[in-house]
C-alpha cells in the first residue's frame, strides 16, 4: 500500500481534501487555522434573522500585530467562555465563524483559498490578501458593547 508523502511540516499534503474534518489528527485539524484572527473578534447576532455580524472589537486577549491570541494554553482563565472549536462542535458553531474561515468552509463543502497558508506554504499570504485583522481592531475594554454595532466590518466573500 502506497502512502502519500509527508511535506516539511510534517502533515501530508492537501489532507483536508482527502480526510472528513472528524478524520483529522490534532495536529491536522490546528494546521486548518489560517490565522486571521477573526474568530477572536466579538460578534454581534440578530435575535430575528439568526445573521451574524463580525465587529473590529477583539477580545482583551487578542493580540492585533500577531493576529493570536496571547493567551492561548491558559484562556479559559481570563475568558472562560472562549470556544474551543472542535470537530464534535462545528456543527453548532459553524454559522457564526468568519466566511473565510477554513474549519467553516470545510464544513460547507467549499475549498480553502489559495490565499491560506496550507496552500500558499506561507502564512503571511492572510494578511497579503487582506483577509487578516491584523492592526485592525479595537479592544473590547475601550469600546462600550452599546458601541459595538458602529464597529460592524464586511467579510470579504
Amino acid at each position: 500500500m502506497s502512502r502519500d508523502p509527508i511535506d516539511r511540516t510534517g502533515l501530508t499534503p492537501r489532507f483536508w481534501e482527502r480526510k472528513a474534518l472528524h478524520e483529522m489528527s490534532p495536529p491536522e485539524w490546528e494546521a486548518l487555522c489560517d490565522g486571521c484572527g477573526k474568530c477572536c473578534l466579538n460578534k454581534l447576532e440578530d435575535e430575528e434573522t439568526g445573521e451574524v455580524a463580525l465587529t473590529r472589537v477583539a477580545c482583551r486577549l487578542f493580540d492585533d500585530g500577531s493576529c493570536r491570541c496571547a493567551q492561548y494554553e491558559i484562556r479559559h482563565q481570563f475568558v472562560p467562555e472562549c470556544i474551543v472549536l472542535k470537530p464534535s462542535n462545528i456543527d453548532e458553531h459553524a454559522y457564526w465563524m468568519p466566511r473565510t474561515c477554513a474549519y467553516r468552509l470545510l464544513w460547507e463543502g467549499k475549498p480553502l483559498y489559495d490565499w491560506h497558508p496550507l496552500i500558499s506554504g506561507t502564512p503571511e499570504t492572510v494578511h497579503e490578501a487582506g483577509v487578516s485583522m491584523r492592526n485592525a481592531t479595537v479592544p473590547e475594554f475601550e469600546i462600550d458593547e452599546d458601541d459595538w454595532e458602529e464597529h460592524i466590518i464586511e467579510e470579504p466573500t
